[in-house]
């Protein structure tokens, strides 16, 4: 189908919805009349025109930055009509903000980079020089790593940027021709593409290291026994960029149910398990960072400032939600205290801003000689990390907390063993916990441990709760003699997709130990994915699994 064609047939769509001579100021009246599912349609229609025009504008800010480089002085297009630069112009002409431009900027140059490289190895391919080293034509627009014919390329089809003409195609080309082709927006492409970063520059070989024939270091990253690429042992820049581009393959599929925001976190954490010495830096850079500033603005208020480092904001954070759970739709409580607590907390008449300047206070008052249950409730807060160990008893270089899946460097779990222990959990390679067994009603502590670390947070397609928000689901009903208490057979959901679950007549089904799918009463099926970075986490990275050691 051609782009206008597609264009046109979503406008048939709403003409036939609408009425073919509506007026705007009818607009409003003309939906109202829509029935539930005619109006779904409406909007899904609406937003395929949007994301049409979204392509031509992100081509056309590429376009317009291409003409306004800063070397060309006021001769540049953006220059000549009085703006300094393509964002500022493109600000101008759409009436969007400043980021908003900016990323429709960001957006066009990655695709024109893409088309350049294609352009380049067309242009070798008639010249007889873009042939892979087997003689097979490499003209075809890879995606990811994969040819026209479905097939992954060599590793020369997913070049990083920058690489010498003719050797392939920009890691990112994946993600360009996924906005090209409207299966996911300029958003979740710059959410995606700035998470990911770029990969990691070829290390240089450790000292005493295996030479090749040509007395160069041995690259490492090509084997089956090969290191994981982010481990900085000796993998080559064709093996770290191949990675990169599957990761945004598997985030492109992620963004059918996730938002621009969970795919940036996704995209962060899986950069940091690719790459845990870039992580390390990257957390000790924010470290560096964090600072308390109070300052007194001009109608005399005293104001604060915080830029948290990763451990401190991930603390904080764990802080907060015990307090504050009652109020953002925590877990329903079953002990009568803790019921009461809730309830006293939901009808607190303050904001959730103010109550948490309160506990911030109660929290500097009380200092350590607080009581928990005092100042935070029934639950004292904790920071859980997660760490995979191998069966030879080697620790995974990054670790995961428990709640929002924030990576950190390993060091910070040891540090925190000695201060709070530790809970072992044997997991499979999916991050399946062992059977546990009917035990009682409801999951035990310790299983829902398992089933944090296996779900990460709600289930849901496309919820953002964490961990500890969310609710132990039987997906197969709870009587005497049926329905095993077993985290196989269990699935965290936040307190409203539980209630809905229960109410809207869904439910929940799983073979196995296979993805759990969600099922409609009129007969839709949603499948329940791990998150991105989780499968990362447990799995490694996968396809091509040769080329890669497991994390986990």
């Amino acid at each position: 189908m051609g782009l206008f064609t597609e264009a046109d047939t979503q406008l048939a769509l709403l003409r036939g919805l609408l009425g073919d001579a509506l007026e705007p100021a009818d607009l409003v009246s003309a939906m109202d009349r829509l029935d539930d599912d005619h109006c779904v349609r409406a909007i899904t229609a609406a937003d395929a025109l949007a994301r049409f025009s979204e392509r031509l504008r992100a081509v056309g800010a590429g376009t317009l930055a291409a003409r306004s480089p800063r070397d060309a002085g006021h001769g540049g297009l953006a220059q000549s009509r009085g703006h300094r630069n393509a964002i500022a112009l493109v600000q101008d002409l759409t009436g969007s903000s400043q980021a908003e431009a900016a990323r429709q900027v960001r957006v066009g140059e990655a695709l024109r980079e893409i088309a350049q490289a294609d352009a380049v190895r067309l242009g070798a391919d008639e010249t007889g020089r873009g042939t892979d080293p087997g003689g097979a034509a490499v003209g075809d627009l890879a995606v990811g790593g994969r040819g026209a014919d479905g097939r992954r390329a060599d590793d020369s089809a997913t070049d990083c940027a920058g690489a010498p003409p003719g050797r392939g195609m920009p890691w990112h080309a994946a993600l360009g021709l996924a906005v090209l082709s409207g299966a996911i927006t300029t958003a979740q492409h710059d959410a995606i593409r700035r998470g990911l970063g770029e990969p990691p520059a070829p290390r240089a070989a450790p000292r005493g290291a295996p030479a090749d024939a040509r007395g160069g270091p041995v690259d490492v990253g090509r084997g089956e026994d090969a290191a994981d690429v982010g481990r900085g042992e000796g993998a080559g820049d064709d093996a770290a960029c191949q990675a990169w581009a599957t990761a945004a393959e598997q985030l492109i599929a992620a963004a059918g149910h996730d938002s621009p925001e969970q795919l940036a976190g996704a995209a962060r954490a899986i950069r940091d398990i690719l790459d845990p010495e870039g992580a390390e830096a990257r957390f000790l850079a924010r470290y560096e960072r964090r600072a308390l500033r109070t300052w007194t603005d001009q109608d005399g208020a005293r104001r604060a400032s915080i830029s948290f480092d990763d451990e401190g904001g991930a603390f904080f954070d764990a802080i907060v939600a015990a307090a504050m759970r009652p109020r953002r739709g925590g877990p329903r409580f079953v002990d009568p205290e803790e019921k009461a607590a809730a309830a006293e907390l939901t009808a607190d008449p303050r904001r959730n801003d103010q109550l948490v300047y309160d506990l911030f206070l109660d929290l500097v008052r009380a200092g350590v000689l607080a009581d928990a249950k005092a100042v935070l409730g029934a639950r004292q807060p904790g920071l859980r990390l997660v760490q995979t160990v191998d069966v030879d008893g080697t620790a995974g270089a990054v670790v995961m907390t428990e709640d929002g899946l924030t990576v950190l460097p390993s060091g910070v779990a040891e540090r925190r063993r000695c201060e709070a222990g530790a809970v072992t959990v044997t997991v499979d390679s999916c991050g399946n916990p062992l059977d546990v067994g009917r035990e009682s009603r409801l999951f035990t502590s310790r299983q829902r441990i398992g089933l944090a670390i296996r779900d990460g947070g709600c289930r849901w397609s496309g919820c953002d709760r964490p961990a500890s928000y969310c609710e132990a689901h039987h997906i197969d009903e709870w009587h005497r003699d049926l329905g095993n208490t077993d985290v196989d057979r269990g699935i965290l959901l936040c307190r409203f997709h539980h209630m809905n679950l229960h109410h809207g007549r869904w439910r929940i089904t799983r073979n196995g130990k296979q993805e759990f799918v969600l099922h409609h009463r009129d007969g839709e099926q949603i499948p329940l994915p791990q998150r991105p970075a989780l499968r990362y986490l447990f799995r490694g990275i996968d396809p091509p699994p040769q080329r890669f050691r497991r994390v986990a």
